[in-house]
């Protein structure tokens, strides 16, 4: 019996050479060790180009966008490349019915023109160092029984670690766990705080194909917009200021034209989200069976209403536009994901492999390991319900009807204003929810949003385990007769928080008068009933069990490196800078279906439907099409638009630079596949794509398209001289 668990236990841990080359998203400071690896692979850089912390390398290009992009520099006047959907929220803000940015696009003609965004970073990586000895060293065996009081003392001793990093620098520092605690890292980062919008191609243009065409292949659209650091004069960063001047960078990637073949070596270097690669069959098959199942569900549900009321009016366009990509995107990864791990076997591949690990455990005498098995099937037993209530939560009051969260936003100034009035704070607070209120009142639609909650309802009463729902709901049995649409009706109908002239009413003369009505609001009781049966009921005992798969991860992890030294691991993605490494190439993601690696200008007017709202093409792209006015920008006559490439890339990787083997900027990734959504899970380096628009067409679509030529002007564009005697090879279709 042990000879056949091992036997199985080598298939799913040593694969066959090559089958898993592509597979990982390595730390910066590790690339050394994988050197030899890179360059076999087609890198001509040093891992030191790559990530030095004693000279300009490519890591000094590389640009946290935000809070879950990633962005790079492209000129020495701190312009920086991004995916259009990772600017969305500013483009959009900048966007009114009468300037509508979004659909038209933007192009500053100059520094002066381009569009400042309040609250929008961008963050540079200053150097990472592995700490783990200076934290594991401080944890005591009898600590590690206690995963709040250890995570505790791993933050008291980081933020030390951290606060010693940039004493009497204006550096920022962290330290994070790596490998569910297993090991800790030191970054130390540089964050500006002034960036402005330059550039962003139409909407028809940037998201081509819309939610039809996400995650899909092929694809046709350029996601791509400009933006720009500015610093002090200094070059340090500051607050937003007109004193300002555009940052100087210590490394400016080059923009290839050279363009991409099949084969050739790529690279992708940014912030991943977040990857679960390491976890257990039951963590598994609660993402099959409940998790993805249940939240498909819900968003399909509000994206059938919303979709509909955009279609109705340019101004409930522009209202949902942000809103309604971020409810379709996950939306489509889930579906995605569940067929892919279908397909994989994902759930019967993790238990087979945890059979043959507690096996080798018990063989090996090491006892502990395998009881980290045991305690994480016993702890998901528990960990279901209220999982799953978590998660519903999250849709409901974060994803679906708007009401309920920002009527969330006044409890205090209702719950606690005797005490802002002893402080002389209550005009004050009022003041601003109130100003807050305006900007929200003005991208919304109170009949849209209750169609939402009517929607999403009966949904969430299906799913929610009866014991962990809000009380709130049981009005629907008592007083409506099972009739959660009449409900909903009366909230919407009597509360003050779905009406921005009855808000401000009730507002303006505080007292405990007004305290007794708002405290009986029925969108004030809806909302306090889902937070604080949420707060008080579900979150408590999902943080203790949490704690409690944390620990046993931790252990189960390690048990993974001790137990089978010979397999390679690097690190879940957590948001810190990784880079992975492949090629270009195509994929044959299912019986008879091939992909080909890249798609041209030919593709999107093939898709051209006029005046549709996805394929719509401007007709300055059909003009240019028309007359192959390409520039130097085409390939044998054709226009490149997208290419494909088997690097590991999860959310987070949006915008990141797709590099050559010189460290040029050939693309820029902005999706997966929709056969390679379950690659957080489980990476399949057949069918696992990500999709990049091809640099030559982020050109192509400033120059040509917009006459950006004093964007063009500020690149490093550059093209390798073929060598004597050397064919281009032709681009086939």
């Amino acid at each position: 019996m042990l000879n056949r668990l091992t036997a199985v236990l080598f298939v799913l841990l040593v694969p066959t050479s090559g089958l898993r080359a592509h597979e990982g998203m390595w730390l910066p400071t590790l690339l050394k060790s994988i050197e030899g690896d890179l360059q076999s692979a087609g890198l001509k850089l040093s891992a030191d180009d790559i990530y030095s912390i004693n000279h300009g390398s490519i890591k000094d290009a590389i640009v946290l966008f935000g809070g879950g992009c990633t962005a790079e520099v492209i000129s020495r006047q701190g312009l920086i490349l991004t995916n259009h959907h990772c600017g969305f929220s500013a483009i959009t803000d900048h966007s009114t019915v009468e300037n509508d940015r979004l659909k038209n696009g933007f192009w500053a003609a100059d520094h002066a023109a381009e569009l400042r965004n309040p609250g929008l970073t961008a963050t540079f990586i200053v150097r990472m160092e592995d700490v783990s000895d200076r934290i594991l060293s401080q944890i005591t065996p009898e600590m590690a029984m206690n995963e709040a009081a250890r995570r505790d003392l791993a933050n008291k001793l980081g933020k030390a670690i951290a606060d010693e990093a940039v004493e009497g620098t204006g550096y920022k520092a962290v330290v994070r766990p790596f490998n569910y605690g297993n090991s800790y890292y030191l970054i130390v980062t540089e964050t500006f705080k002034d960036v402005r919008l330059v550039g962003a191609p139409p909407s028809a243009i940037g998201k081509f194909g819309g939610d039809t065409d996400n995650w899909m292949w092929p694809r046709h659209n350029a996601d791509f917009s400009l933006f720009r650091i500015y610093a002090g004069p200094d070059n340090a960063p500051a607050d937003p200021s007109d004193a300002n001047v555009p940052f100087t960078p210590r490394h400016v990637l080059p923009i290839s034209l050279d363009g991409v073949q099949e084969g050739d070596y790529a690279m992708i270097f940014g912030f991943p989200g977040n990857t679960q690669r390491y976890i257990s069959s039951y963590a598994v098959e609660y993402v099959m069976n409940t998790s993805d199942p249940m939240r498909i569900a819900m968003r399909t549900a509000s994206l059938g209403v919303i979709d509909a009321a955009m279609l109705g009016s340019d101004r409930t366009r522009l209202q949902y536009a942000d809103k309604q990509s971020g409810i379709s995107n996950a939306w489509k990864k889930w579906i995605g994901e569940l067929r892919g791990l279908k397909e994989l076997n994902t759930l019967e591949r993790k238990r087979e492999y945890e059979t043959a690990y507690s096996a080798r455990a018990m063989q090996l005498d090491s006892v502990r390991y395998a009881a980290a098995l045991t305690e994480l099937a016993r702890l998901y037993v528990e960990y279901t319900p209220y999982a799953t209530a978590r998660d519903l939560f999250v849709e409901m009051v974060y994803y679906g009807p708007e009401v309920l969260r920002f009527t969330d936003g006044f409890k205090d100034v209702i719950e606690k204003q005797q005490e802002l009035v002893k402080e002389g704070k209550l005009q004050s607070a009022v003041g601003d929810l109130l100003t807050n209120a305006k900007a929200y009142f003005a991208n919304y639609d109170v009949e849209v949003d209750k169609r939402v909650f009517k929607a999403l309802l009966p949904i969430y009463r299906k799913h929610v385990p009866a014991q962990l729902a809000p009380a709130i709901l049981k009005e629907i049995d008592s007083k409506y007769k099972g009739d959660g649409d009449a409900w909903v009706d009366a909230l919407y109908a009597r509360s003050v928080f779905a009406d921005p002239a009855k808000l401000e009413k009730a507002f303006s003369k505080p007292g405990s008068k007004s305290v007794r009505k708002l405290l009986n609001d029925p969108a004030f009781k809806a909302s306090r009933s889902f937070f604080t049966n949420f707060l008080d009921q579900v979150r408590p005992t999902h943080a203790q069990l949490s704690d409690g798969i944390e620990s046993a991860m931790r252990t189960y992890v390690e048990g993974m490196m001790v137990l089978y030294p010979e397999k390679t691991y690097w690190p879940d993605a957590n948001s810190t800078l990784r880079l992975s490494y492949g090629k270009v190439e195509g994929s044959i993601p299912r019986d008879a279906v091939t992909y080909t690696y890249f798609t041209t200008l030919d593709g999107v007017m093939e898709k051209y439907i006029p005046g549709d709202a996805e394929f719509d093409v401007p007709q300055r792209l059909i003009d240019l099409h028309k007359a192959k006015d390409y520039g130097r920008y085409a390939m044998n006559g054709s226009m490149p638009v997208c290419f494909t490439s088997s690097l590991h890339t999860t959310g987070g990787n949006s915008g990141s630079p797709v590099l050559n083997g010189r460290g040029e900027l050939i693309g820029l990734n902005f999706d997966r596949t929709w056969e390679s959504t379950m690659s957080d899970i489980q990476f399949d380096p057949s069918k696992c794509r990500n999709i990049c628009v091809d640099a030559r067409y982020v050109l192509f679509i400033i120059d040509k398209y917009a006459g950006a030529t004093n964007l063009i002007a500020e690149m490093d564009v550059v093209k390798q001289e073929p060598l004597p005697g050397m064919i281009q090879l032709p681009i086939h279709r």
